[in-house]
């Protein structure tokens, strides 16, 4: 009888653990444990450029609340833009005059200290973004203060235009400028307890400038007298410009890590072509180099077959054996409406290509500028995410 007993309560034992175990496949795996097997970048960019959303404290909490509820899981807030710092800044004022971004809605607030604070509640990975990098409007007051660390094209000329906006470009070359754009990112790395920096092709320079005295006489240090080629995509002239920012990338990468080394350094370039050949920015020999752990790439194309061609060169496929890439798609700008069915048409062949993620260019295009209603829109991220999945961190394991 004891036997029977025991047999009556294995069996007992076998069918609850297997009404257990169905009802558990039921679920989702990634509904049981997010962060198990279940990682997907989902992104936006925050900016200050034709979106309010960080000027005021109250729009800004709920607009990470927002993305919590459907499932985003990081964010890209800008912190260098328009020749100033969006948080506030020793560095800055010694250099520039002013410790912030005069914009109104950014005074007495530390608006980077509110979203790592809420973001890090709302379980969100929080990564500055360098936005305008070298970068800098042609009346700012760094442009003012410094004009000697201002290059130019080989006619002289330094205005480029972005758009109907004058730009000038700091010398990345420039000894000055590199202690200057370094001490700023330590500043954020030191003082913030953020996930990680990211940076873009504004990390390098229009291949049409670096015809400054200074860079041109190092040039000539280099080369035994001899002038950089009046032809601006000349190819040596071209590769000595894109290894000297290389190096520079390298020295930022190292400071960052002495910093904080857990501090994930996030690149978002452009497709490899356009970042070497336009913006000197070589960012396939800084993955190759070890200086990127995180890619997020730019296809911002309408064309499906195009944008589909991007994700097929060998540079992407070397870097997705190495770390995280992921597909930056673009949800529109402001007077160009990109349609949802688009955008979802675009991450469904992300996902069909196994890539790390997608994030969006940018917060105030996935809803508020669109042809489609806020509520619509929402209602299809909320399909396109519908359960939580974690940041693919490369510095906790993930795997290609």
């Amino acid at each position: 009888m004891k036997l029977v007993s025991k047999q009556k309560a294995f069996f007992s034992a076998v069918l609850a653990l297997s009404i257990i175990a169905a009802v558990m496949l039921s679920f989702p795996l990634n509904a049981q444990n997010p962060s198990v097997g279940a990682a997907e970048l989902r992104s936006v960019w925050l900016t200050n450029i034709d979106s309010d959303v960080l000027f005021e404290r109250s729009r800004l909490n709920k607009a990470l609340q927002r993305l919590d509820e459907l499932n985003f899981n990081t964010v890209y807030p800008t912190v260098w833009n328009w020749g100033w710092t969006l948080y506030p800044s020793l560095v800055a004022q010694s250099v520039i005059g002013r410790s912030l971004d005069p914009t109104p809605g950014l005074q007495q607030r530390d608006m980077l200290k509110e979203i790592v604070h809420v973001g890090h509640q709302k379980g969100l990975t929080v990564i500055p973004w360098f936005e305008f990098g070298f970068m800098a409007p042609a009346d700012s007051q760094l442009a003012k203060r410094h004009p000697q660390w201002l290059t130019n094209r080989v006619n002289g000329t330094r205005i480029v235009k972005e758009g109907k906006d004058d730009r000038v470009w700091l010398n990345p070359f420039h000894p000055e400028v590199q202690q200057f754009i370094q001490n700023l990112i330590v500043e954020i790395v030191r003082n913030y307890n953020i996930d990680g920096i990211q940076f873009d092709d504004h990390f390098g320079l229009p291949s049409e400038l670096g015809y400054d005295a200074y860079t041109v006489a190092l040039y000539k240090k280099e080369h035994n007298g001899k002038a950089p080629p009046r032809e601006f995509q000349n190819p040596e002239w071209v590769s000595w410009r894109a290894n000297k920012i290389t190096n520079y990338m390298k020295r930022v990468f190292t400071a960052i890590k002495a910093t904080k080394k857990n501090c994930i350094v996030s690149v978002a370039p452009n497709p490899q072509r356009f970042s070497y050949d336009f913006f000197l920015a070589d960012w396939q020999k800084w993955e190759q180099m070890g200086l990127i752990e995180e890619l997020v790439l730019q296809i911002y194309r309408n064309d499906l077959n195009v944008f589909n061609s991007e994700l097929e060169y060998p540079e992407v496929k070397a870097a997705r054996s190495h770390i995280p890439v992921s597909i930056g798609i673009l949800s529109g700008l402001k007077g160009r409406f990109v349609p949802m069915q688009q955008i979802e048409t675009q991450v469904q062949s992300v996902r069909d290509r196994k890539f790390a993620g997608v994030s969006f260019f940018f917060y105030e295009t996935l809803w508020n500028l669109a042809k489609e209603k806020p509520p619509q829109r929402q209602t299809s991220f909320a399909k396109l995410f519908p359960t939580p999945k974690a940041y693919p961190n490369l510095l906790l394991g993930w795997k290609a």
